[in-house]
């Protein structure tokens, strides 16, 4: 059974899909703790309604990589073998992302490389006003630069006539649950190798 450590700034929808999987069996997976940089996140609350740890590491007056050895402690004592960063409002360090490399996804709702260093409805907003016909999902290992790092999996959305930012964020947060809980169940299985910066996925 593969233990993960979520890394949430926001409400976190994406984990419901995760813990719903796993209770109903679809999902050889463990969430072992889930930890916020928000002491108000709902991904804490959502977590505990599901009794499971969390945990509000604060990040004022630490420095990045300060910061991120505290979050370090606090996966490696849950003994963490993947770590997903859900709606995670931080850039990471280097050494973070070097301690965790290619054991570190990140959801990402555009179809990388496009639309990357966006956040949330900023990226929904942009995807409409450049009038693209269809938009959709990464999950990508985390590398040095922001929004890179090997592509895992990608799921496309269609955009409708009278689409929102709010309608689109929607239809690609579904997309996002099902190749997140792909990703988990392909690592857990050992059939995502990464070759020259390129995520393979084996048959």
């Amino acid at each position: 059974m593969i233990k993960l450590g979520i890394l949430a700034s926001t409400r976190a929808t994406d984990m419901q899909a995760i813990i719903d999987a796993i209770e109903s069996k679809k999902l050889d997976a463990r969430i072992s703790i889930v930890i916020s940089n928000k002491e108000d996140a709902y991904a804490l609350e959502r977590a505990r309604k599901h009794n499971i740890d969390a945990v509000f590491v604060n990040p004022k007056g630490l420095k990045r990589e300060e910061f991120d050895n505290e979050v370090n402690k606090v996966l490696d004592k849950h003994n963490v073998d993947l770590v997903l960063l859900i709606g995670y409002m931080r850039i990471l360090s280097n050494s973070f992302v070097t301690k965790w490399k290619n054991r570190l996804m990140n959801i990402h709702p555009s179809l990388l490389p496009d639309f990357a260093g966006s956040m949330d409805m900023d990226v929904h907003a942009a995807v409409l006003k450049s009038g693209i016909k269809f938009t959709g999902c990464t999950l990508h290992f985390v590398d040095e630069n922001v929004d890179s790092g090997p592509i895992i999996l990608q799921k496309k959305v269609n955009i409708d006539k009278n689409e929102t930012a709010g309608s689109l964020k929607e239809k690609v947060q579904k997309a996002e649950q099902e190749i997140i809980i792909k990703g988990i169940k392909l690592f857990g299985e050992s059939k995502i190798v990464v070759k020259n910066s390129k995520a393979e996925i084996l048959e």
